[in-house]
């Protein structure tokens, strides 16, 4: 009889990403307005910047220039994303999208926002 066993694969978890503590990642300097303060937990850090992880903003406008793609799921609050020469999309909890690298536009956060993403 052969035995089976499996590889050591590494595994990084985090169990509810909904509730799990962040760290503080300071004051948001794409806000536009008023002070907005943003913490994260990175989950997973790889070559030329990719990374896994959840990322929590509180509420007001902010300007972004993309200069990686990102995937990202909204866990919680809501949001309006709108890309220049673009019409609005309003987004919450359940919500996916993905930000190309070179896309730029707003984010106006109505109440805090926490989403999972993946930097790639």
């Amino acid at each position: 009889m052969t035995e089976i066993t499996a590889s050591p694969v590494p595994t990084h978890l985090l169990a509810d990403a909904a509730t799990a503590e962040l760290g503080d990642w300071g004051r948001l300097q794409e806000a536009t307005e008023e002070r907005m303060d943003a913490r994260e937990f990175a989950l997973w850090a790889g070559e030329g910047g990719a990374e896994v992880g959840v990322w929590e903003c509180t509420p007001g406008p902010s300007r972004w220039v993309q200069d990686q793609d990102e995937f990202a799921y909204i866990i919680s609050g809501s949001v309006t994303v709108t890309a220049d020469g673009g019409g609005p999309a309003r987004l919450g909890p359940g919500d996916v999208l993905l930000v190309p690298k070179g896309w730029t536009g707003t984010w106006d956060i109505h109440e805090t926002l926490r989403k999972a993403y993946v930097v790639f």
